[in-house]
């Protein structure tokens, strides 16, 4: 077996997903804590003073606390090399989360234990199930107050119709939290939150059979708990390898992410039961990393100012076979020519350190000339293939965009073709005005604000939004219709997007059908081709 395969093996590319503020970028700067990438976990949210998440680089983030964009965060832990794609936790960008996925090989689902799923995270959790990548559970916070842990189970097998098999299970919760029972070891992990901050100290455990475990976490506790171990071994789903594979059974991990409690037990566990970087299908087929030697990527995200000072733009790739080396050529699919790959990095949040190298499953960030487009394929392989595509989200919501100041006209229209070219927004025009008025859709309403705040931080524009009342949107799929003809309803409306294919935006869901009725021929679909 060759080095490049050796090297491949190791790697483990997983997004962490959740609601805000279930504690997601906790959990990341513990992983890191592990393996060792950064030495003290700053504490994520809080004063001005405090460090912010390494996770959460942009100004907007760090002022609101959210994540908006996802970051990218290597390190090492036993012999494994891990990419961990953080994702935004909020549903309005959902459409991000899911390029993300798209990434990443499996996902870890963080949920609050006093919370259960929350309403604003199932779409973001579908995403996963959607995919059918292997998804595992860990349930935070269980050093505050929970939810019954039977109730949280059935709340995520009823949301989200995925089959749940707890892997260890809670004792108590709150101030009465003992620690966790290890199923497949028959012992219990005592609870201590001496960890904080560090990664020192050793969790203590003691046997099921251990005579002392009724005097460590009281005679109540210990009955209890054999009586929830005995319902749970009748009624829970039995661990299958190749249904969690199939993404068709969760593993479930309790734990605290703050107090360092069950992050190691839930790290170790992961790492056995996820795989190495799968196989990708192309349009000549599956691209397995195991036999392909050819380097091939795709990008799935672009990134611009991440950098103040250079106000340069980041295509982030996924490597999906071969071995990548700095300053290499290869054929870019979509723009039908070699193209040299200068400046390789990879992230620590705002940090980056330029690499040499990478391998099959690794994530990295590319000095993009504004010649990418998500979706884009790379690859220096004699068969000129290209990766599945990734579907772009119709948007929900519409505004009219107008600058403040007409004088910064260049500035403005090369802030917001740069940040839909991120995939954030879209764009569009009025069908026959040309470029002097501009509509921007979106998946969720946070993301005018994040527009507005860029183009003000990033561009020096200021904008005013204004609201359109638009609720769906639908592509033309046949060319030959004559839009000056086409006959529609008065709450619709005639765009273009800035490939110049027509658009038709829609107040209400029964004005489509109605247009299809007075329209023979028109064929209209929810995505843009």
């Amino acid at each position: 077996m060759s080095d490049i395969t050796n090297e491949i093996k190791k790697r483990r590319t997983f997004a962490i997903i959740s609601h805000p503020d279930a504690g997601k970028t906790t959990l990341t700067e513990k992983f890191l804590l592990y393996g060792g990438a950064i030495n003290q976990a700053g504490s994520v949210k809080g004063k001005a003073t405090a460090k912010h998440a390494v996770s959460d680089w942009m100004e907007i983030e760090k002022e609101r606390g959210i994540s908006v964009t996802s970051s990218v965060l290597q390190f090492n832990y036993g012999g494994f090399c891990i990419n961990i794609l953080d994702t935004p936790g909020h549903q309005d960008f959902s459409e991000d989360t899911y390029r993300t996925l798209m990434a990443a090989d499996s996902a870890v689902m963080v949920i609050d234990a006093s919370k259960g799923v929350e309403a604003q995270t199932r779409k973001l959790f579908k995403v996963c199930v959607m995919r059918h990548i292997p998804i595992f559970t860990f349930i935070n916070k269980m050093d505050r107050d929970a939810m019954d842990t039977f109730e949280l189970l059935d709340d995520i097998e009823k949301e989200l119709g995925i089959a749940t098999c707890p892997v260890n299970w809670p004792i108590g919760s709150g101030k009465a939290f003992k620690g966790v029972y290890d199923r497949q070891k028959k012992e219990v992990e005592l609870f201590s939150d001496t960890q904080k901050g560090t990664k020192m100290g050793a969790v203590q455990t003691i046997s099921e059979e251990d005579p002392m475990l009724s005097e460590v976490i009281g005679e109540d506790a210990k009955a209890l708990l054999e009586e929830e171990i005995e319902l749970l071994d009748g009624a829970a789903a039995e661990f299958d390898q190749e249904l969690v594979s199939k993404g068709e059974l969760s593993p479930v991990f309790f734990g605290s992410a703050l107090t360092n409690f069950g992050v190691e037990t839930f790290l170790k566990h992961f790492l056995v039961m996820t795989s190495s970087p799968l196989p990708r299908m192309s349009d000549h087929g599956l691209i397995d990393p195991m036999k392909e030697n050819d380097f091939s990527a795709f990008v799935f995200k672009i990134q611009a100012n991440m950098n103040k000072a250079h106000r340069d733009r980041i295509a982030f790739m996924r490597i999906c076979s071969g071995k990548f080396e700095a300053g290499m050529s290869a054929y870019h699919i979509q723009g039908g020519k070699d193209v040299r790959l200068s400046q390789p990095q990879q992230m620590m949040a705002s940090e980056r350190k330029i690499i040499e190298s990478a391998c099959g499953g690794d994530i990295i960030g590319i000095f993009d000339p504004g010649i990418f487009s998500i979706g884009d394929t790379l690859t220096t392989s004699k068969e000129k293939y290209a990766y599945e595509g990734i579907p772009t989200f119709a948007p929900e919501h519409f505004a009219r965009v107008r600058q403040v100041d007409t004088m910064k006209r260049k500035q403005f229209v090369k802030g917001i073709n740069q940040i839909a070219q991120e995939g954030a927004i879209q764009i569009f025009q009025e069908y026959n005005t040309g470029m002097e008025e501009i509509i921007v859709g979106v998946v969720g309403v946070l993301q005018f604000d994040v527009l507005k705040y860029r183009l003000e931080n990033e561009y020096n524009v200021e904008i005013r939004l204004e609201n359109l009342p638009y609720e769906h949107i639908r592509w033309i799929e046949n060319d030959e219709i004559d839009m000056d003809r086409l006959s529609g309803t008065s709450d619709m409306k005639k765009i273009k997007d800035l490939k110049d294919r027509p658009l038709l935006l829609f107040v209400h869901e029964w004005s489509i059908r109605m247009t299809l009725e007075r329209n023979e021929g028109l064929k209209l679909s929810e995505f843009g081709r």
